[in-house]
């Protein structure tokens, strides 16, 4: 009777330690309740006071705020002081958690072969070291294709604004309050961008951190042009207008790129899925009743 009771002491005092660590303190509370939170999610800061402990085990020791990673970051929208806390740590657990359950399923099958549970896994094992990088791509792949859908109307909207008398700043500043209604991602990264030439930034640099924190190279060369436009006194005006119709013949040439793969995308679904069935429906029917017909003759001719 000893050791179930001290088992059930020490995961009680266990699951009890936890959830002290968990809870905030008073002074926490007390900063809360002054200052609100600033968007800031609660299961987020929950996340990362979990996962940030583990991030150590396989987080390199270079300076994050310049590292490649922090670049990817900023590409996928992620502006979290604690992400690289939360990534690195995610990369330490799940090879760890994704092992453990695959072990337990393949117990629970019955798999008694030593080498291929050690090879199931490693190989489950490496998936999930790598997941978090796959997310992370997806993410930026998905953002900076919205950007780019987008930013050809908003190098429209600046043009328009330019060409109505404002200036180069009051018209990025328009461009954001409208592009908003459409792309969330493009008006925070020119949000972004106005209140750093509003710090002091000069606009070159401003406009340059504007294509770095998007990657999208169609930003990197509007930064270039309207840089050389302001730098040589050229019409910002002419320069907007040619861009704008080079965007959107880019656009255009991206969609029928993407509709021309619609064919061949759709041939395997179709011959797995939709040609089987259609067979049947087809050629059931007929192959009954040549059954029907054949058996009695050849039931006859025994």
């Amino acid at each position: 009777m000893l050791l179930p009771i001290l088992v059930f002491v020490t995961v009680s005092l266990a699951i009890g330690g936890f959830a002290v660590w968990m809870l905030p303190t008073r002074t926490e509370q007390r900063l809360r309740a002054v200052a609100p939170s600033s968007g800031k999610s609660g299961w987020t800061e929950t996340a990362v006071k979990i996962v940030g402990p583990f991030a150590q085990l396989s987080s390199p020791t270079g300076d994050g705020e310049t590292s490649p990673l922090r670049l990817k970051f900023l590409n996928a929208g992620i502006r979290h002081p604690d992400a690289s806390l939360f990534y690195f740590g995610l990369k330490t657990l799940l090879p760890l958690g994704l092992a453990g359950l695959a072990f337990v399923a393949m117990r629970a099958a019955g798999a008694d072969d030593g080498v291929t549970t050690l090879l199931w896994l490693a190989v489950v094992a490496l998936l999930g070291c790598y997941l978090p990088n796959i997310v992370l791509r997806v993410m930026i792949k998905g953002r900076q294709r919205e950007i780019f859908e987008n930013f050809p109307d908003a190098a429209d909207l600046m043009l328009v604004c330019v060409e109505a008398g404002l200036g180069l700043d009051a018209a990025l500043v328009k461009v954001t309050e409208e592009i908003r209604v459409k792309s969330e991602a493009l008006a925070q990264e020119l949000h972004w961008t106005n209140l750093e030439m509003r710090a002091g930034g000069t606009r070159e640099k401003s406009l340059r951190n504007l294509a770095l924190r998007t990657g999208v190279e169609e930003i990197g060369t509007f930064a270039t042009m309207l840089t050389q436009a302001d730098r040589f006194g050229t019409s910002i005006g002419e320069s907007l207008r040619v861009f704008s119709d080079d965007l959107r013949h880019k656009r255009q040439v991206r969609a029928e790129e993407l509709a021309a793969k619609v064919p061949t995308k759709m041939l395997l679904p179709l011959v797995l899925c939709i040609f089987p069935c259609i067979s049947m429906v087809i050629l059931t029917p007929a192959a009954i009743r040549m059954i029907r017909i054949l058996m009695p003759m050849l039931g006859g001719g025994h």
